[in-house]
């Protein structure tokens, strides 16, 4: 599967498992208030933007398109903790007030998690898109080992090594 204009079919061939990757982000993403067809939308207007990108396999461009949610996710609750911050006013689709402090903590693990998941990219890619596939796109352990090609018990090996890799990230982020 390639990018360069092709990025609209793959989305039309996968659009009811993107809606159902956006729904799963905005779950986890706390009181975000977007819907899942905005995200989506925006996720798609992110990816169809970019020149040259190239998806070897459907489990590489929901890896991206997931990767591309995730920031839009992200990228939103760090707006509205600057608004409840007192930052400037940010204008919404949604067009919400601000969020409660739960909501507040919420964005920031959130924002924490993001930061934690790029630093994983920067140093083992393969285990970041690891953890997008299995933690934001749903796949279980023996569908991403045939994706991949590798036995489970590697796909398990790898996940316990990005998990660690992650919390070590996480407690230096809080110190």
């Amino acid at each position: 599967m390639a990018g360069d204009g092709r990025a609209d079919a793959l989305f039309a061939l996968l659009y009811d498992e993107l809606h159902r990757l956006a729904e799963h982000h905005l779950r986890r993403g706390g009181a975000v208030a977007l819907g899942p067809t905005t995200l989506l939308h925006e996720a798609y207007l992110n990816v169809a933007a970019r020149d040259g990108v190239e998806f070897a396999d459907r489990s590489r461009f929901l890896s991206y398109a997931s990767r591309a949610m995730r920031g839009l996710v992200i990228d939103f609750a760090r707006r509205r903790r600057a608004v409840k911050r007192g930052g400037a006013l940010v204008v919404t689709l949604a067009g919400d007030e601000a969020p409660p402090e739960e909501a507040m903590r919420a964005a920031a693990e959130l924002e924490r998690l993001g930061d934690a998941l790029d630093e994983l990219a920067a140093l083992e890619p393969a285990l970041a898109e690891l953890v997008d596939l299995h933690f934001f796109c749903g796949f279980d352990f023996a569908e991403i080992a045939t994706l991949r090609g590798v036995s489970d018990r590697t796909v398990r090996r790898d996940w316990r090594k990005a998990r660690i890799l992650l919390q070590h990230a996480l407690l230096d982020a809080e110190a």
